[in-house]
């Protein structure tokens, strides 16, 4: 593998929406929105759940993993995309942009993982009830989690190092919102046969695998659903799998998209949307998705501000 020495370029140029000069306000406004949101939202999660002795259960301490994981997923990208839609030339160094690639793939990486370990969870719970303390014991929910960052993190070295390995020569011009592997790989002046048969590989491993698993769980949980006596009961469990599915689906669909093929034919604004996607919208929904629609958090985030009042009237 070759160093950065061999490369000419030191620093990199990240053209995001710079073609709609016209929109860049705007999208600067909804973007900083979305970011205030999605950290408000999953840092509350955390809080409330550190804070709430009775949400200290696998599902919740998942749960709160997760919030980590989103909020700084979304943290990796949105602040230096901020700065790119209110620049004419935003550019990155060569270190810079190899740490925003290292902690996008760490933390998505990170995710993948965690949420096959979710759902996994859920599936003993629903469909295991009387074995699930045993199933879900407080040293295998360690394991799954520890697993998902040590995975996370083994993936985003070997990535990110291998990436920067091949040689930059320019142009140095990124048409993309962030330094995400396949925008990058696009500028390197070598061969990448072997690395795109790593990148396909892993791909299926990383991301394949888990949302399999994912589907193979909540398909025995929507059996075991249809048991149910309770109508009542059907239709809420429909109405909170269905939500999970789509947030599950959106991540894993639109990033196997990206990185299946990383010098894909797609044009640069289809592969900007779908990276802002598994990027942005779904750190966003996900505190949506798994905590607002469910009874235990909405009782610990009353209770949460119902102490904060109390306090502030003493």
């Amino acid at each position: 593998m070759r160093r950065q020495n061999d490369s000419s370029v030191t620093e990199f140029i990240l053209l995001g929406f710079s073609h709609l000069p016209e929109l860049q306000a705007h999208m600067f406004g909804a973007f900083l929105v979305i970011y205030l949101m999605t950290v408000t939202g999953n840092a509350t999660i955390v809080t409330v759940i550190f804070l709430d002795q009775s949400l200290h259960i696998p599902m919740y301490l998942f749960l709160q993993n997760l919030s980590v994981v989103e909020a700084s997923f979304s943290t990796a990208i949105m602040p230096e995309m901020l700065v790119v839609l209110t620049s004419e030339k935003a550019t990155i160094s060569f270190w810079g942009c190899f740490a925003q690639m290292y902690f996008i793939l760490l933390f998505g990486g990170t995710e993948c993982f965690l949420l096959g370990a979710m759902a996994y969870d859920r599936f003993a719970a629903i469909c295991h009830p009387l074995s699930y303390p045993v199933i879900m014991n407080k040293r295998v929910f360690v394991k799954l989690v520890m697993c998902s960052w040590v995975l996370g993190i083994m993936v985003a070295t070997v990535q990110t190092t291998w990436v920067f390995s091949f040689p930059f020569c320019g142009p140095s011009k990124i048409n993309h919102i962030s330094c995400e592997t396949p925008a990058v790989l696009e500028l390197a002046c070598a061969d990448t046969f072997l690395f795109e048969v790593y990148a396909f590989t892993g791909t299926i491993l990383i991301v394949m695998v888990p949302f399999l698993l994912i589907l193979l769980s909540y398909t025995r949980i929507l059996f075991t659903i249809l048991k149910m006596p309770s109508s009542t009961g059907r239709q809420k469990a429909f109405s909170t799998c269905a939500s999970h599915l789509t947030s599950v689906t959106l991540f894993y669909g639109t990033a196997c998209m990206t990185y299946l093929q990383p010098k894909s034919r797609y044009s640069p604004d289809t592969k900007k949307l779908m990276s802002m996607a598994y990027s942005l919208l779904t750190p966003l929904l996900n505190p949506l998705i798994y905590s607002l629609r469910n009874k235990e958090m909405k009782k610990a985030l009353v209770k949460l501000w119902e102490r904060k009042v109390a306090l502030h009237t003493i």
